[in-house]
């Protein structure tokens, strides 16, 4: 039998796991499947979901071993790149990043 490690955040700040026992050669779309995950949303989730084992992503069909944790991936609301643009466009990036603090008298960017 291996120990594997469903999670799931359904939101911010916020992460559902369940610990479970699987026979050896258990797939990650078993372990899922026996997590009740699927219960909570559309069964075609599981289809669509993207998964991970240890924040590395792979498909359903991976072999799980012992000790390994298998992550459910939710899609992104904000794509962090544009997240990242409108976050500087309201601060303004002057005020932002490594080189803000400077030394009184340093060269600029240092």
């Amino acid at each position: 039998m291996a120990r594997v490690t469903v999670a799931w955040s359904p939101g911010p700040r916020e992460v559902r796991e369940w610990t479970l026992l699987l026979p050896e050669g258990g797939t990650v779309r078993d372990a899922v499947l026996a997590s009740g995950w699927p219960q909570a949303h559309a069964a075609n989730d599981v289809q669509r979901a993207d998964f991970g084992v240890w924040g590395r992503r792979c498909t359903a069909d991976q072999v799980l071993r012992d000790g390994d944790r298998v992550e459910v991936y939710r899609g992104l609301l904000v794509d962090p790149k544009v997240a990242r643009r409108e976050r500087f466009r309201k601060q303004g990036a002057r005020a932002t990043g490594l080189f803000a603090k400077r030394r009184p008298g340093a060269k600029p960017g240092y």
